[in-house]
């Protein structure tokens, strides 16, 4: 089934909880993958669903999933499985948006980089919803602090991601674990071989959703390409950072040194830069994701590590200083800005021929039009 709209959320079979939740956050139209899914998982039937980042997946299966919780049932109800663990907080924060007006519905956040006694502690408050990342939850599960067997929706968040990232095998282990579930869910920007196998063996009968990339649903992001001195990527994202006047920014990298080297230069002109990347404490990556999405952090530099992460609905700007290796990066990297029918902005720095032929290739391969730019003798930018 292809949708291309939504619908309102009050011709859904939904308790007045869940409506009376939307309605705080001012949310009445429905996403088309939350149209599509929302009513089979509700009835338990499975759901594969195809749809592009930042199309709201989180409600197509996070409402049917709080709506099912027993709250006198104190064991797992539901796990969902997210390739990140900024993924994995993101949907977390969502569940318990959801779950608030409901009452007696409770989550636990399960990724690696967070000390285990503090998720153990958590684990002993029973929780209904388990969101993890694979290979914490086959921790915790040989260590015998979680029991996920009772669960009866399981959700791969995500799906391509996650098995191209290598957690194939934790991820049908723990499906041959939960065998009493009585749907699954498989949510993924692409459909991949991997993504089919698991949908084959794990699935019965299941209700397919697409949701087309069309001007409806697809975000509408204006591309450039700027052709700079390798090393004036720096000087000139602050220049457009202040010609622009936007108030909230992301830049990625390919290499860790590159965000730092990027953040240091902005945080000497003036404006505020934190970045991530792998060799960060959890803690503090934490952090500073917690200030950019709060607003109060204006520049946030990063490598691919944060691209599927951040659900931020208000990036104005994205830059990517190194282009990326593959195509669906470029994808999940401009996916940031462009978001609640907002338009967005993405510019694409180039210092190399290399970077040069990667960015006509994108161009081509993804049928995006990204436009040459310069600045002018004003400072501000414009057409080549």
């Amino acid at each position: 089934m292809e949708l291309t709209q939504g619908v309102r959320f009050d011709t859904l079979p939904l308790s007045p909880e869940i409506l009376s939740a939307l309605s705080r956050r001012g949310i009445e139209m429905s996403t088309p993958v939350q149209a599509g899914c929302i009513e089979p998982m509700l009835l338990w039937q499975d759901v594969i669903a195809k749809a592009p980042t930042g199309t709201g997946k989180t409600f197509a299966y996070g409402i049917p999933i709080i709506e099912h919780i027993d709250i006198e049932d104190e064991s797992v109800q539901a796990v969902i499985l997210a390739p990140t663990r900024e993924l994995a907080m993101q949907i977390t924060d969502e569940l318990r948006f959801l779950s608030a007006a409901k009452g007696g519905v409770r989550s636990v956040c399960l990724y690696g980089g967070q000390p285990i006694n503090r998720q153990i502690e958590a684990l002993k408050r029973r929780p209904q919803i388990v969101v993890a990342t694979p290979g914490r939850l086959s921790d915790h599960m040989k260590r015998r602090t979680v029991r996920v067997e009772t669960a009866q929706t399981v959700v791969l968040d995500e799906a391509d991601r996650m098995l191209d990232m290598g957690f194939i095998h934790d991820v049908t282990r723990l499906l041959d674990k939960m065998n009493k579930r009585r749907n699954l869910g498989l949510f993924s920007a692409t459909i991949s071989r991997e993504v089919m196998d698991i949908a084959w063996v794990y699935q019965r009968d299941a209700v397919e959703i697409t949701v087309r990339e069309d001007e409806l649903n697809k975000p509408d992001i204006r591309q450039f390409r700027m052709e700079v001195a390798y090393d004036g990527k720096a000087a000139a994202i602050a220049k457009i950072i202040r010609e622009t006047g936007f108030e909230r920014a992301m830049v990625f990298c390919n290499t860790k040194g590159s965000t730092e080297r990027i953040t240091k230069f902005l945080q000497m002109e003036g404006i505020e830069a934190l970045c991530i990347h792998g060799d960060i404490p959890q803690k503090r990556r934490e952090q500073t994701m917690d200030l950019f999405r709060r607003g109060e952090l204006k520049v946030l530099v990063s490598t691919d590590v944060a691209a599927r992460g951040i659900d931020v609905d208000d990036v104005d700007i994205v830059f990517n200083s190194d282009i990326p290796d593959e195509n669906q990066e470029y994808i999940h990297r401009i996916g940031r800005t462009g978001r609640a029918k907002k338009q967005g902005v993405a510019v694409s720095l180039i210092g190399d021929y290399p970077s040069r032929l990667r960015i006509e290739d994108i161009a081509k391969k993804t049928t995006n039009e990204i436009l040459p730019v310069r600045f002018g003798a004003d400072g501000a930018l414009e057409a080549e």
